[in-house]
């Protein structure tokens, strides 16, 4: 698949760099809102709206934002976005709006969001940066959708209020209160990092799953990437202080290559 191109974008939100899964971002949400799959959902999409849309909108303005002042102004553009949103789910989906609650402001200070922005919108075309933003929102939907799905099945026997469990069922109250988003995190976690193993010792590379980074700087096409960029940055002082380092010892061998001519001349 080529990199950075718009599927690339998509599937690596969804699976490679899943927000909660492999890069354990956003936790606060994730632990917080997943009581059922509904919420899980509509935590998932909000936050989708306002990646995709301020990915966008700071990838335009990435030229015209002064670098010293950037933090700032993404996080206005993404606090703009998510003030659209919760007014947005106050008029049109009320219940959804009181049962996420203070969740939709504190939007604002994803970590995920302005991760994006900062290694990869401020850095590349919008087109991109809006699939990115699409992709990574994606992501944490289904991974906040899956916890929510699983903790309703288990906590009250149903998905997405409909009963799927037999009337002998007995819920698992516990699964939906905190603890239970503590286990239901812990065991899908344990699953994906089955899954990586399996495919380590089937010989798949499944070395960016989990870490993010394969750590594979000179072949890898995140050029957004931050850790990339400092490897750059290092390589490049390196490369020149070899060559401030070649150049004085040059000059000592002249020094003393005319030092021994003057003494010679004197003899």
């Amino acid at each position: 698949m080529k990199q950075n191109s718009i599927s690339e974008r998509l599937i690596n939100g969804i699976l490679k760099e899943n927000p909660t899964f492999v890069l354990m971002l956003g936790m606060c949400p994730t632990l917080a809102v997943t009581t059922s799959a509904v919420n899980g959902l509509g935590m998932g999409l909000t936050t989708m709206v306002v990646l995709a849309l301020s990915n966008l909108f700071i990838s335009l303005l990435r030229n015209v934002i002064p670098d010293k002042v950037r933090i700032p102004a993404f996080i206005v553009i993404i606090a703009s976005f998510v003030t659209v949103a919760e007014l947005l789910l106050k008029a049109y989906i009320p219940f959804l709006y009181a049962a996420l609650g203070l969740y939709i402001p504190l939007i604002v200070v994803n970590c995920i969001i302005l991760g994006r922005a900062e290694a990869y919108a401020s850095k590349n075309g919008p087109v991109l940066s809006l699939f990115d933003g699409i992709g990574m929102g994606l992501g944490f939907t289904c991974a906040l959708t899956i916890i929510g799905a699983v903790r309703e099945l288990l906590g009250a026997g149903e998905v997405f209020g409909m009963g799927i469990m037999p009337e002998s069922y007995v819920p698992c109250s516990i699964f939906v209160l905190a603890p239970g988003a503590f286990f239901v995190l812990a065991a899908l976690t344990a699953i994906q990092n089955k899954v990586k193993i399996a495919g380590e010792k089937k010989g798949k590379d499944m070395s960016k799953i989990q870490s993010g980074c394969n750590s594979d700087c000179m072949n890898c096409g995140e050029s957004g990437c931050s850790r990339r960029i400092v490897n750059e940055e290092t390589s490049k002082a390196e490369d020149l202080e070899i060559i401030e380092i070649g150049d004085d010892e040059d000059l000592l061998k002249e020094q003393e290559t005319s030092t021994e001519k003057e003494e010679e001349g004197n003899d």
